[in-house]
């Protein structure tokens, strides 16, 4: 298993796994998130995102180059905020191994992958989010030794 940037060449599977994290929200919030198996952008959309040097895309690939997993990460900075250092982040918006193939550790390596890349850009720190309804992201973020930064509560009316 190889981990690299993201290529054109991987939408199409990139695509099916987005139609899977959506459905892993979908299942746990269905108040929020809409089923039918869609996903979080276009192909439009992905084919910028995998261009973009400030939204780095990485995916774990076997050998014959099909897609296990990806990460998306974008970088945050806060230049000149009222209230906010300029610390440099690596924000991983979208992390997804197949759901046939979680528990080898493609995950880890992503997420290790993402980390190494943070550090050679000279960011802070590291930040994802995870929704509640997510238990085993839940466990296997803190595995990897992430800890809460904020909560985001809500009450529904």
């Amino acid at each position: 298993m190889e981990i690299r940037r993201a290529e054109e060449r991987d939408m199409g599977r990139i695509n099916e796994l987005l139609e899977q994290v959506c459905m892993v929200h979908h299942n746990g919030r269905p108040d929020l998130f809409q089923g039918n198996h869609n996903r979080k952008y276009t192909d439009a959309q992905l084919r910028e995102i995998i261009h973009d040097e400030g939204r780095p895309v990485f995916v774990a690939a076997d050998d014959c180059g099909y897609v296990l997993g990806y990460a998306f990460c974008i970088f945050q900075q806060h230049l000149n905020d009222n209230i906010l250092t300029d610390i440099k982040t690596l924000y991983i918006d979208d992390l997804c191994v197949d759901e046939t193939l979680r528990g080898q550790r493609i995950g880890q390596r992503l997420y290790e992958t993402a980390l190494a890349f943070a550090r050679e850009r000279g960011c802070y720190n590291v930040t994802l989010n995870v929704w509640s309804c997510n238990e085993p992201a839940m466990r296997f973020y803190e595995k990897c030794g992430l800890k809460p930064q904020k909560i985001g509560m809500e009450v529904i009316l």
